[in-house]
């Protein structure tokens, strides 16, 4: 890979992370222990049977918590300060040859992460004052599906994954707008 594509795949990982950091681990382990991928030095832990059981296991537990609403507020509240150094390390660790970590990717990596993680978190309040659980389970499953497809698009086409993320996080963006400006109104 080039290191533009390495670029665009760091940052998409950061993303990721900033959306199901558990699960995001987990697939670069999974990737790494099977062969799918060469991860640089610095994600070589993630491919460790111990780092690939607890990642799993957390996202097991997450996919469950996810799914009830208040208490997904309330673990997004408390992943507020894991997915954005979790973000800002995958990131920088996707560059980096020798190992070790560039400032700057760290703060790219932290900034999307972050980013993905306030929409995701704004999305879901305002999913929670809806009395009806289908939304707030159809939102979950969707978090879901956009972390293990952007994973296999990561390392295999990550430009168009970055662009398919960028698109989304404005969607999602001008979405809790408008779903919060409908609340407020409602309130």
């Amino acid at each position: 890979m080039t290191h533009a594509q390495l670029f665009a795949a760091g940052i998409l990982l950061a993303w990721l992370a900033g959306l199901r950091v558990y699960l995001t681990v987990f697939g670069i382990g999974i990737a790494g222990w099977f062969g799918w991928l060469d991860l640089p030095p610095a994600l070589e832990a993630a491919q460790s049977p111990w780092a690939i059981g607890v990642s799993g296991a957390l996202a097991l537990v997450e996919f469950f918590t996810d799914k009830i609403p208040g208490v997904d507020s309330a673990w997004d509240l408390l992943h507020t300060l894991l997915r954005v150094p979790a973000g800002a390390f995958l990131a920088a660790a996707a560059v980096s040859p020798d190992g070790h970590l560039g400032t700057g990717m760290l703060a790219a990596g932290a900034g999307a992460a972050l980013a993905s993680h306030l929409l995701k978190a704004g999305t879901r309040a305002a999913l929670n004052v809806s009395p009806e659980p289908v939304s707030n389970w159809t939102a979950s499953l969707g978090e879901d599906a956009v972390v293990v497809t952007g994973l296999a698009l990561a390392f295999a086409h990550p430009f168009l994954a970055l662009g398919i993320a960028v698109a989304a996080s404005v969607l999602l963006a001008a979405s809790v707008w408008w779903l919060w400006r409908w609340v407020r109104r409602r309130l």
